[in-house]
């Protein structure tokens, strides 16, 4: 039989980590940060990490492990949760990730991309379209040349469909097809996906009860810190950091 990981996600302040610590309880978990802000120490409020009273009630992983000077991306952080699964199983423990960043999920379900078809020039031609004709029109070419791939795209996300093209027009194949060939969790363990929804009007309640108590608990006096410090590319895109520097 296959081993178990559990993926419990969701929008911000939905109670993620709440209903994790109980799921750990029961089922003899441990807790794996999904979420792509969460690894950066000192962002404690603005990213709000799970409560010192939860980690007291369950072990959690990858949570505040890099500064927030630091790069960090997917890769990385893919390397990290594969030694925590096994680590994790070996105790005969349950993996459970938990998290509201759908990319870190994608490339452990799904495996990573990595592929050698790159092409500036090609690349800095697509942009060059983009900003002429806009990026339904590059949308538009995705769709004849791999339908597959454009379904998956929005029409809007300009990063990802230049690059679906870039594959396609370096390599002569869709960059479907080549996404197939990636290796995730699914192939060798038993995975389940759980997400957590409400309706929004209540939501966007607890958001906002949220934002009230990240006020209350210093959040201003933390973004200053912050806001002093070479922020990576990455943790500079952490939300809140320019509304915060705005105000």
């Amino acid at each position: 039989m296959k081993k178990k990981i559990i993926f419990l996600v969701g929008p911000t302040a939905i109670g993620k980590s709440e209903a994790a610590v109980w799921l750990a309880k029961k089922l003899k978990a441990e807790i794996i940060s999904c979420d792509s802000m969460q690894v950066y120490k000192g962002m404690d409020i603005l990213t709000s990490q799970p409560a010192v009273l939860f980690r007291k009630k369950a072990r959690h992983h990858l949570f505040r492990i890099i500064s927030a000077v630091r790069e960090y991306d997917v890769a990385r952080y893919r390397s990290a949760a594969l030694k925590k699964i096994k680590e994790i199983h070996k105790k005969g423990n349950v993996p459970l990730f938990v998290g509201g960043t759908g990319l870190y999920m994608t490339i452990l379900v799904e495996g990573i991309f990595r592929s050698k078809a790159q092409n500036a020039t090609v690349r800095k031609d697509l942009y060059r379209q983009a900003q002429e004709k806009g990026s339904q029109y590059l949308y538009e070419r995705l769709k004849k040349i791999d339908p597959e791939a454009a379904v998956k795209i929005h029409p809007n996300d300009l990063r990802r469909l230049v690059r679906a093209l870039e594959v396609y027009l370096v390599s002569g194949k869709p960059i479907s097809s080549l996404q197939k060939e990636r290796r995730g969790l699914y192939s060798d363990y038993d995975v389940r996906i759980f997400c957590l929804d409400m309706q929004r009007d209540r939501l966007y309640g607890r958001i906002e009860k949220r934002i009230d108590k990240m006020f209350r608990q210093g959040l201003l006096k933390e973004a200053k810190r912050l806001l002093r410090l070479k922020l990576s590319k990455t943790a500079s895109c952490a939300i809140g950091i320019k509304e915060i520097r705005g105000y």
